[in-house]
């Protein structure tokens, strides 16, 4: 990669690599040994300076399914915090729970599950841009109706959840638009019972998926894209264990064993990812029929029209976040704001 200076502006070679916007990861907990749920300015700015090596230079920071006083001190910390990072920047924060039903809590503490409750993030609001919640359980329709009408700047998601075909048709009618990590914390799809699965196939909501082949089978992944097309995007669920070694690590209070690309808690359940993201679009290109261009628009151009961000494409009059990289993905400079962050050696 050739660089070259002037007093004004930096003039970089790709040598025939591809160039694309800045990726976007709507679901991230953690990466380089820290999580969103330390709650300490520290742990963003880990987050945030190891993601460009992964090409992410956008992230909602994600909560986990904690104690309300533990949630509430996240919240704070990316609320103060979330500004001074300098690396991959913190477009807002996604809480995934604890509004979710405790039947379906996959790596969450259902121990604080709880119904929905505005109150928890009233101070947040400006901050908050994605909600994981149920829509079946008790709450939820008041809870989603009113989001959708005060709020509609969040984006409403079902995820963690036991909901039947019709309760979920049902909850995109109040305003759910989006579903999370599909196929994972809700139930299988049945030819009787499709459940939230099979209304996200019949919709034309979005969703997101963890292309990991862990999460999901390769089929899978190529039968979702089919079926949802330019309404699929691509996410990691990444927890602190991500970019590290294999070994034992701590998510939302429980241990962790991370080991050839897994991580379980100790009877086996999933506990998030070790996914990057480059690695997830590599996934797609090579075990379904997307295109690199629509491999890349699911974690650039898509995801930030759903947060109304001027990002996700190579555009006069929006951010200058650029990655560059290989046919294999692999990243080879990252730039965010007009400031390079990564460049590989």
């Amino acid at each position: 990669m050739a660089i070259s200076n002037s007093d004004d502006f930096e003039m970089i070679d790709a040598n025939g690599a591809y160039v694309s916007a800045g990726f976007i990861d709507l679901h991230i907990h953690g990466l380089g040994g820290a999580d969103v749920m330390d709650a300490t300015p520290k742990a963003l700015e880990i987050l945030s300076t190891t993601l460009p090596q992964t090409g992410t230079t956008s992230f909602l920071a994600t909560t986990m399914t904690m104690s309300t006083q533990e949630i509430d001190n996240a919240l704070q910390n990316i609320q103060n915090h979330a500004h001074s990072v300098t690396g991959a920047k913190i477009v807002g924060i996604h809480l995934e729970g604890p509004f979710i039903n405790a039947l379906k809590h996959g790596a969450q503490d259902k121990n604080y599950v709880q119904s929905p409750n505005f109150k928890l993030i009233e101070k947040y609001i400006n901050e908050v841009k994605m909600i994981t919640l149920a829509p079946e359980v008790e709450g939820s329709e008041a809870f989603v109706k009113h989001m959708t009408k005060a709020y509609p700047h969040i984006i409403l998601s079902a995820g963690h959840s036991n909901a039947s075909y019709e309760e979920a048709k049902q909850s995109f009618i109040w305003g759910v638009s989006h579903v999370t990590h599909l196929f994972n914390a809700m139930p299988s799809y049945h030819h009787r019972e499709p459940g939230l699965v099979g209304a996200v196939f019949e919709s034309d909501v979005t969703c997101d998926i963890i292309a990991d082949l862990v999460h999901t089978h390769p089929s899978t992944l190529a039968l979702t894209h089919r079926l949802k097309g330019d309404k699929l995007i691509l996410i990691t669920d990444a927890m602190r264990a991500g970019c590290m070694k294999c070994g034992s690590y701590d998510l939302g209070g429980r241990e962790v064993e991370v080991s050839e690309g897994k991580a379980l808690l100790e009877d086996g359940t999933l506990a998030g990812s070790v996914l990057k993201m480059n690695e997830a679009m590599a996934n797609m290109m090579q075990h379904s029929s997307m295109t690199r261009v629509e491999v890349v628009n699911a974690v650039t151009k898509i995801p930030a029209q759903m947060l109304g961000v001027k990002k996700g494409v190579l555009k006069k009059g929006y951010d200058a976040d650029i990655v560059i990289f290989d046919e294999n993905f692999s990243i080879i400079a990252a730039i965010i704001a007009g400031e390079s962050k990564y460049k590989r050696i």
